[in-house]
Order: C-alpha cells, then structure tokens, then sequence
C-alpha cells in the first residue's frame, strides 16, 4: 500500500486476526494457515483477475464457478491473499474441486456460513485494519517524541542513533560515502551485513571528490564527501535483504555525503517513518554550520524574520546565488505532514522545508537543473531565481506543480519564455503592452486564462491544475473573453494573449 504523508499506512491485517472474530463463524478448510489481508473485494465474476491489484481477500459465492483449478490459479497469479466462499444460495457446501486446488496451490480458503453476510467481513478487516493503524501511529509518535529528546542531548548525533537502534531494535550506522563507519549503535552485525551496508551507503550517498572538506565527525584523513559536477543524481534510499535481516540506507540532506544505514529483523511499514525522521534530525544535526556562508544565511533569516526586505539581506546570500522553489503534492491525493515535508527536502539536499495544507515547499540554494522526481510525490520546480524574485519563483512552481497535476507528470520544470521572437521586442514595450492589454482581468481571471491556454484549452485538465471545477473553469474563461471582447477560439488572439500573460 502507498505511504501515507500523515503517517505510516494501515498495516495487512494478519488471516488469523479475522478467523479470531467469533460473530462472522469464519473457518480455513484448505491452504496455508496465514496470510496478509490489504483489503476485501467481492466479485462473481468467471475471472477476476483483471481487477485485482493483490492482496485481496476475494468474497465469492460462486454463481460462476465452473473450473475450480484455473479459478484458482488466476487468483493466485494475481496475487490475491486468501478466498472466502459463501455458502447458499448457490452453494450448499463447499465445492470439493475448490478446496483441493487451493491446496494445490497454497490459497488459504475460508468457508462462510450462511448467516454471515460479504459486508459484515468487510466491515471487520476495515476495523481491524483501523485498530492496527492506529497502533501504530501510536508507536511512531512515541518514536518521534524520543528521538526529539535525544536530539536536544548535549551529544545529539550518538544519542540520535541510539534511540534509532532502541525503536526499531537493530543495528544502526552513520557512513561516510566510502563506507567508514563515523557513529553506530545497537548490536554488531554479521560480516556480510556491514558489508551489504557499506555498499548500500555507496549507493545513496554522493561519491566523494576532492576540493572539499571531509564529513563533519569524520576521521583524520577521511575522505571528502560532495557530490560531483555532472554526475547522476543518487537515489535518496536503498534496500536490501540479507538472510532474515532486513537492510536499509537513507541519504542525509545538508551535501555532505553521509548516510543512514539500517539492518533491522523486521520490516515493520511504520519503520520507514521512524527512520524517516532520523534522517531529518541527522540532517540538520550533522550539517555544516561554522562556515561564513552558513552564518551569513542564518543572519539574512534573522534580519527577515525581524522585517528586513529581501532586498537588503539579498549581499549576505551572496550576489550570484541562485534558489530553486521545489512545491510538492503527494501522488495519492493525501495531505502532507511536516514529518513528510522535512524527508522531502532531506531527500532533495535542503534543510529548508515548509508544508501548507496539502503543499510542501522546499527551498534550494544554488541552481538546479534537473532536479530528480520522487517516488510518492508530484512536483513543480522553478527556474533559478536570486533571493530578491524568490516570490516570482514561487508562483513558478506553484503554476509547475498544477501543469505536473493536471498532465499526471511525476514533475514538470518551469521553463522561461526568453528567446525566439519575443526576444526581438525590448522588455519595456513588451511589458507595458501586456499591462494594456489585460488590464481588464482581475488576477484570479488572468491566471485561469494563463493555465488554460498552457493546457491547450483544456477544461478538465486546467480544472484539474487549478483545484476548481470544470465549470468554474468554463464561467471565467467566459468572463475573461467578454472583458477582453476577444474571441478565444482564435488562435491570433489566443497567441497575443499567451505572449502577454507570459511576460507576468
């Protein structure tokens, strides 16, 4: 199941959870004792597997059941977890054929008495599932509340890994790119394991180059760690297996190459968010902060945190600098947390991180041209902008992430309009001919025209970017053609206008 941003996602709910509830009469007769339960989907169809995304327990009363093994074996192909066949009024025992090939080919079967209604087991794995989410989330809370604490310890970073290892009961490792072990805690793991580790760390941390100063923490004679000009972007995570151990390792945000290494017995799915949160804390535990540059940022955020215009701290960031506005959406809809919002940015190199409603928004220094997608997320990302137009690339991404929504691109980059024929008529004409021209619109008018027209007239799409209806969409476009009185079926007139909203 997809990660929730809010917390972990509901656990499966384990086969003999359900089989323990007394009031549905539920009973295996054929097939392994256990499985795990993602959801209930009932059909009657002669082959569901079309519509099976796995994990299912399949509810059927066989009105169409005339091959039991190939029913069967498309349910296993599609990876259904368990079937459940109701008794009456098709049926008044279980098929013999039935049973036999779900023990052929190990699919748990439970006989469903009369009495006990599709809906009712239904609503039983919806409860139980409920119950264990919770429980989680309860657990992830308390996890979050210690490494808090842990990270406020005169020693944070040790005392992060410590409480890492105590939460999610295993080895953890703070490495450097090349695999030298700076901090650890929880028991030594196997040879084969650290081995598998240090190579996972390869993996996701950037490969060290020389002209730049080792990891903070590291050794006399470590190796430095940045990641090199050009190169290919490195995963943020990696997993692995090794025997019953599982392995993770985490890239730390903050540019200096370290990474997170984890060998765990378990994979429980609120471990992803646990650890999620250390990589957070450990990014901003171990990132550098004695250097000018460093001070001279944290000075620029006190002075605009006391009301100093950008333009005034603009020379403490540094005239060339450049910054990247990434905003982000969950891919599935759900709303984002600040827990989420805080592994985005680790996860795109930056510490600074915001999250409003259901939008995350992370700020880069320096320029980014490509920066990589995520899995999970739906992103929109500005051109470079220096701190004085951070508001312009702002609406950038905003507008990026909306075009990304509405063509269902995992991301899409705001691109200039410079160049080409607009480039042959000077700015200032350009600009004050835009103002003439739409000065009848109101800004809301003026946007929707803007994404309209970049989706190529498309209602359910533009809708879709801007988060209104359809029809919202349809009365402001009309709006915006009779204060125009312009014809916007026109392709002369939809040019012009595109050419003048470009220059906003």
């Amino acid at each position: 199941m997809p990660d929730s941003p809010a917390g972990p996602p509901a656990p499966p709910i384990a086969l003999s959870e359900l089989l323990a509830r007394e009031e549905l009469g539920l009973r295996r007769i054929a097939g392994p004792d256990h499985a795990d339960l993602l959801w209930v989907h009932t059909s009657e169809m002669a082959d569901p597997y079309p519509y099976l995304l796995g994990g299912e327990l399949l509810l059927s009363a066989g009105v169409q059941l005339t091959d039991a093994d190939t029913y069967v074996a498309r349910l296993v192909q599609a990876g259904a977890a368990a079937l459940g066949f109701g008794l009456a009024p098709v049926h008044d025992t279980v098929p013999t054929a039935l049973v036999e090939a779900c023990d052929r080919h190990g699919l748990p079967l439970l006989e469903v008495p009369p009495k006990t209604r599709f809906t009712a087991i239904a609503q039983a794995v919806w409860r139980l599932m409920a119950e264990a989410r919770h429980r989680e989330l309860r657990r992830v809370t308390r996890a979050q509340q210690a490494l808090a604490t842990a990270a406020a310890r005169p020693d944070p970073v040790p005392a992060v890994l410590r409480q890492l290892a105590v939460q999610l009961e295993g080895r953890v490792a703070l490495l450097t790119a090349d695999g030298a072990v700076l901090h650890a805690a929880g028991g030594r793991p196997a040879p084969d394991v650290q081995t598998a580790l240090a190579r996972l760390a390869r993996v996701v941390a950037p490969a060290p180059t020389s002209g730049t100063g080792p990891a903070p923490g590291a050794p006399p004679g470590a190796a430095p760690s940045a990641a090199a000009p050009g190169r290919k972007p490195n995963p943020s995570s990696a997993t692995d297996t090794r025997g019953g151990t599982h392995l993770f390792a985490y890239a730390l945000g903050g540019g200096q190459g370290l990474a997170l290494a984890l060998a765990t017995p378990r994979r429980d799915l609120g471990d992803h968010t646990v650890a999620g949160i250390a990589v957070v804390l450990l990014s901003l535990l171990t990132a550098p902060h004695q250097g000018a540059d460093a001070a001279g940022r944290s000075a620029a955020l006190v002075r605009l945190l006391l009301g100093a215009a950008p333009r005034d701290v603009a020379p403490l960031l540094g005239d060339g600098d450049s910054w990247t506005v990434v905003h982000a959406r969950r891919a599935d809809g759900t709303p984002a947390g600040a827990l989420n919002a805080g592994a985005l940015g680790a996860a795109l190199g930056s510490a600074l991180s915001d999250v409003d409603r259901e939008t995350v928004r992370v700020l880069l220094p320096g320029r980014h041209e490509a920066v990589p997608p995520q899995p999970g997320w739906t992103l929109g990302v500005s051109g470079p902008a220096p701190v004085t137009a951070l508001p312009d690339a702002d609406t950038q991404a905003a507008r990026a992430l909306g075009h990304a929504e509405a063509t269902r691109a995992p991301l899409t980059t705001h691109r200039p309009g410079t160049g080409g024929l607009a480039a042959l008529i000077p700015p200032d004409r350009a600009d004050a001919h835009a103002r003439t021209l739409l000065a009848p619109l109101t800004e809301p008018l003026a946007e929707t025209l803007r994404c309209w027209l970049s989706l190529h007239g498309s209602w359910d799409r533009t809708a879709v970017a801007l988060k209104v209806h359809r029809n919202t969409v349809r009365q402001r476009i009309a709006r915006c053609a009779a204060l125009l009185d312009a014809d916007l079926d026109d392709m002369d007139v939809r040019t012009e206008l595109w050419f003048a909203l470009r220059q906003g």
